[in-house]
């Protein structure tokens, strides 16, 4: 298999786009095919000051390394979930994303739950549902929360998240096979910002989990491959494998899937509204950021709760 460019030795087929790439026209490709995503989309600019939230993996590390590379401003944060789950994750997570931010002089803004809310996240799904539910809930709802209030206290426009194509394609299946319109309207490479709200963009949205895995590789970074602990038996890998066995059948699959969702959204198949229910934001009372709750936000209803428990 030879390289489309340059015709030496390839070192990956890229089937949905008819590519074969040897490594160094790989790393230029990634680089390029990224800053055309964040221009066609309208995710940012260089003007703009960019937060990248980082949790040790390939895309994540290697979304860093790629607007680095470009030429953004950019830092890191990561959020020190205290997960063990017998190999040490949270541990080995954060130490992949320090060495990969003093390696490139880049700053990394590291917050431990368990250190600012007194319990890791393990320890406040217990205390919220009792043994009842995964952690993966409240997980999903601190990280908002504490990568958005990072974004607000360090004056950043934007956060960007290391999304994969899989990833997204995974939710996007999950959420029609129900048609949850509200999560429908609001998925998309960008969900523009509101009242104390940053910006967030996905500018990997569009690439395969295998090709953001190659560019880590091909770029010598090292990251965690281990997913979760929590993750295993989750409807995401359920339907992720579904979806890898038709891209199987069907190179490209995926992606159209994705891109006509896209297309139908905009030619208005969903409704509009970025926050449901004709919700209004408002700033919770104890930590002060958006809320469209009537009071408390939910995740300080969600400590204060396993505060109470403890």
């Amino acid at each position: 298999m030879k390289c489309t460019i340059c015709g030496g030795k390839a070192a990956l087929k890229i089937a949905h786009h008819h590519l074969a790439l040897c490594k160094s026209h790989y790393l230029e490709w990634i680089p390029e095919q990224t800053e055309r995503f964040i221009k066609k989309y309208r995710m940012f600019t260089h003007s703009d000051r960019i937060l990248v939230a980082v949790s040790g993996g390939k895309d994540s590390l290697s979304l860093w390394d790629v607007l680095w590379r470009l030429g953004y401003q950019v830092d890191g944060i990561y959020i020190n979930l205290g997960i063990d789950g017998g190999f040490a994750y949270s541990a080995q997570s954060r130490s992949y994303s320090e060495k990969f931010a003093a390696e490139r002089g880049l700053n990394l803004q590291i917050i431990s739950v368990q250190e600012s809310y007194g319990q890791s996240i393990p320890q406040l799904a217990e205390s919220t549902y009792r043994g009842k539910q995964k952690p993966c809930s409240v997980c999903g709802v601190s990280k908002r929360h504490i990568m958005n209030q990072a974004a607000q206290a360090g004056g950043y426009t934007v956060l960007a998240t290391g999304h994969n194509l899989d990833d997204e394609v995974a939710v996007l299946f999950g959420n029609t096979l129900e048609w949850k319109l509200d999560p429908l309207a609001r998925q998309g490479p960008v969900l523009e910002e509101a009242q104390g709200l940053a910006r967030k963009v996905k500018p990997f949205f569009r690439f395969y989990e295998r090709e953001t895995a190659a560019y880590a590789l091909m770029r010598g970074i090292p990251y965690i491959y281990d997913e979760c602990p929590f993750a295993e038996g989750s409807k995401s890998l359920y339907y992720k494998q579904l979806l890898n066995q038709l891209e199987a059948d069907r190179p490209g699959a995926k992606l159209v899937f994705y891109l006509d969702f896209l297309k139908a959204k905009q030619a208005g198949a969903f409704p509009q509204q970025v926050f449901p229910e004709n919700g209004k934001l408002q700033p919770c009372p104890t930590c002060g950021q958006p809320t469209t709750a009537g009071g408390e936000c939910a995740f300080c209803r969600m400590v204060g709760k396993a505060q109470l428990q403890s």
